[in-house]
């Protein structure tokens, strides 16, 4: 059985930074993409970034661009999402997701992800 567990979260300052965790077990998917989503206070889910198996290959939102990195330890079966210069408008639930890829699927969207973890909640004060 596949389980992610994200931790990380917690209360930040504006302008600061953080580092969400994800553990991931049961899932033995040689072709596959992890991501990270989020989601604020009544709006859609939304995915922020995601690096694929294949060639370490990574992806981020607009939202993310120059100021997120996605990195995965295959050792330990982690991979991680480092956000800098955090604003309220970040705050929400993060949540780690995970695919086992078939095809030539684009990570990039909520929906394309098979696995989910419970989430980690990520308050950013002014």
């Amino acid at each position: 059985q596949v389980h992610l567990v994200e931790s990380g979260g917690g209360s930040v300052q504006a302008g600061g930074s953080l580092r969400l965790s994800c553990e991931v077990s049961g899932f033995t998917a040689r072709r596959n993409c992890m991501g990270w989503v989020r989601q604020r206070s009544g709006q859609k889910r939304e995915a922020l970034a995601s690096i694929y198996s294949t060639d370490d290959f990574t992806w981020y939102a607009d939202s993310m661009k120059g100021r997120s990195y996605i990195s995965r330890d295959t050792t330990d079966n982690l991979f991680y999402l480092q956000i800098r210069n955090l604003t309220p408008d970040d705050t929400a639930m993060y949540y780690c997701a995970a695919l086992s890829r078939t095809g030539f699927e684009a990570c990039t969207t909520p929906g394309i992800f098979t696995h989910w973890g419970q989430g980690t909640q990520v308050t950013v004060s002014s």
